[in-house]
């Protein structure tokens, strides 16, 4: 299996006009779990990936989606 997840939460975090930090602050993170997301370098648990997608307004599936 070579899927991986790709992600847009930079794209849709700064469209929304939110700084790492402030997106983290509202999600109950910190600023570097918003940081390794972003770039890939962590994959976020469920809850996590659902709580970012309430917060910024977006159904979880605009956030993150499946590479092949």
């Amino acid at each position: 299996m070579t899927e991986r997840l790709g992600t847009r939460l930079k794209d849709v975090r700064v469209e929304a006009g939110l700084t790492q930090s402030e997106l983290a602050d509202r999600c109950g993170v910190s600023r570097k779990t918003v940081n390794t997301v972003e770039n890939g370098v962590f994959i976020p648990s469920t809850v996590l990936a659902l709580t970012l997608a309430r917060v910024l307004g977006r159904p979880v599936e605009e956030l993150f989606f499946l590479t092949d």
